[in-house]
């Protein structure tokens, strides 16, 4: 269905000063994978009540077209070129792109250099491989970092680029990008870009990005589990970490996590290890990528067991997840390829050692990344397997403890992803059909009951992955696949005509204005200098603020001229 759009053009006449703030809630931001450092997926936004998400519909006019297969998850940034939003999206032929958040048409792209052929490598299931983990936002310096697969012109083999691009422009920013390449050592492992891999989500902590590597479908060898730290403002000065024993890659698609300090990493199965050289762990790494003391990381007691059936630990990545009344309630969730849900102590990982907990969580490996969320009931851990999604309550005990909750069809292979009105309310987990009915589903956070089966004939995706998740912002969902970026809508708001009233200047040199209108209903304000610019270039502003049901306010605090006002739905 079409949603009404209803907008008023007023020109607000005022001699103003320049204010640097929007509103405290004026802008959005999902600049990595899960939404947050901690990958636990979460999103909120008011509107996403079980009610409303039961008629999602697909937006039909959003344009969303790329090139190339797609296994990251989108972005969606604020305050972009001419203050619109974009959806960032990349693919594996090495294209980045910017799209309008509203209508789908490109902003910008680029495309970085042509993406490696299959005939590169050694072994692998990518053809071609180029962008493949999910890339990360630095707001504050507008930097947008990805790790792109490319053939050396000289060598003929595959080179590893790690990228710094503006993020409003596309342009790539100087002294990048950043070669991985054989000249990256620690210790006796050495990087090798032939057999390594680039899967994970990377990471900013406070000033310095990290990359993490595994391995290549098929375990062709040499190879390592890396992670790769750049300080953002001195690409030069590279430092590293790596697996000693061969194998142990760091190849989970949450990638780096981490507490806000930090970066947490999960490793796979190494090969002929008669000791542990890092592999099946839980690791707890400095900022300069220092591993020290048990405290700080965690083996399976059982590691040579899963290294010879190669059962990596390091499936699904760690999750960072706070459990408020248990002890102790700082912790790491683990989900492995042997089907099991570990509960670790996040401040005394405790070396090689038994967890909390272990959960036999499914009947089959864990390879997707996973989603926690609270309700009144408690802390959940969410997570795929077999085209199904199974719901996990953490315990708040001493210690805490894993129970199964609630199990359903996600109708194919995708991460999934949870909403919430407020972050403990009104929690519906979300699903993908990858590979499968390339549909999006949706379940009641506690009782896993169906809220949203997957719509009609128009909701249908193509070229869904297996590892693919989906973001949600300003009450749209986003999901990037092969070729395109699908949006979907909550249903049609019915809004009156918009009158403004109460208009007036206001202490701070800006503009207000206050209407009356459907109660919950959304209006985004838009401005320009010239009423005669084509709607496309008008700012968005931010959104009018509901001061009492049905009563909306909006209060420009950046005006310095003469400006006109649009008013819209949605």
């Amino acid at each position: 269905m079409q949603t009404p759009r209803w907008s008023f053009v007023l020109a607000g006449c005022l001699i103003a000063i320049l204010c640097k703030n929007l509103p405290a809630n004026a802008q959005v931001n999902i600049t990595q994978h899960g939404n947050h450092l901690s990958r636990d997926g979460l999103y909120i936004d008011p509107a996403f009540t079980p009610a409303s998400a039961a008629n999602l519909a697909r937006d039909t006019n959003f344009n969303g077209s790329i090139v190339g297969n797609t296994y990251a998850q989108p972005l969606y940034i604020e305050g972009g070129p001419r203050d619109r939003a974009v959806i960032i999206a990349v693919t594996e032929s090495n294209n980045v792109y910017a799209l309008d958040a509203t209508t789908g048409n490109i902003v910008w792209q680029t495309n970085l250099a042509p993406p490696a052929p299959s005939s590169a490598f050694s072994c692998g299931n990518l053809s071609p491989c180029g962008i493949t983990g999910t890339p990360v936002v630095d707001l504050p310096s507008r930097s947008l970092f990805l790790n792109a697969v490319t053939t050396n012109r000289v060598t003929g083999l595959p080179d590893n680029l790690i990228y710094s691009l503006n993020v409003d422009t596309g342009s790539v920013n100087s002294g990048w990008p950043v070669v991985v390449s054989s000249n990256i050592v620690y210790g006796a492992s050495v990087f090798t870009p032939k057999t390594q891999g680039e899967r994970g989500a990377l990471t900013v902590i406070g000033t310095n990005l990290y990359v993490p590597y595994g391995g290549r479908s098929g375990d062709c060898l040499p190879y390592y589990g890396w992670v790769v730290s750049v300080p953002i403002s001195n690409p030069s000065h590279v430092t590293a970490w790596a697996t000693t024993a061969q194998g142990g890659g760091v190849w989970a698609v949450g990638g780096v996590a981490s507490d806000g300090v930090d970066p947490f990493i999960a490793t796979g199965n190494t090969f002929s290890a008669s000791t542990w050289g890092g592999g099946e762990a839980i690791l707890h790494l400095s900022p300069s990528l220092v591993l020290s003391g048990t405290t700080n990381y965690w083996v399976a007691t059982n590691w040579s067991t899963l290294d010879s059936q190669d059962l990596d630990i390091g499936g699904s990545g760690p999750l960072l997840v706070d459990v408020p009344g248990a002890t102790p309630s700082k912790l790491v969730v683990a989900l492995g390829k042997d089907q099991y849900f570990y509960l670790l102590n996040r401040t005394n990982l405790g070396g090689i050692t038994a967890s909390l907990d272990k959960f036999h969580a499914t009947g089959g490996s864990i390879i997707q990344s996973a989603a926690t969320y609270q309700t009144s009931k408690g802390t959940y851990v969410v997570l795929a397997n077999n085209n199904n999604l199974y719901a996990m309550r953490i315990t708040a005990t001493s210690p805490p403890k894993v129970t199964a909750v609630w199990t359903n069809s996600e109708g194919g292979r995708g991460s999934p992803f949870v909403t919430s009105t407020d972050g403990t309310n009104n929690v519906i987990v979300w699903g993908i059909g990858s590979e499968n009915d390339n549909r999006l589903h949706g379940f009641d956070g506690d009782t896993g009951t169906n809220i949203y089966t997957g719509g009609g004939a128009n909701e249908l995706m193509a070229g869904t992955r297996r590892f693919n998740t989906g973001i949600m912002a300003r009450r749209r969902f986003y999901v990037a696949n092969d070729n395109k970026v699908y949006a979907f809508t909550l249903p049609g708001q019915n809004v009156t005509s918009i009158t403004l009233t109460n208009m007036s200047s206001v202490a701070n040199g800006g503009f207000r204005f206050t209407f009356t209108n459907l109660p919950g209903a959304l209006f985004n304000v838009f401005g320009s200098t010239n009423l005669t610019a084509p709607f496309t270039n008008w700012p968005w502003l931010g959104e009018a603020t509901e001061i009492s049901s049905g009563q909306f306010q909006f209060t420009d605090s950046r005006t310095n001229s003469a400006r006109f006002y649009r008013v819209t739905s949605p």
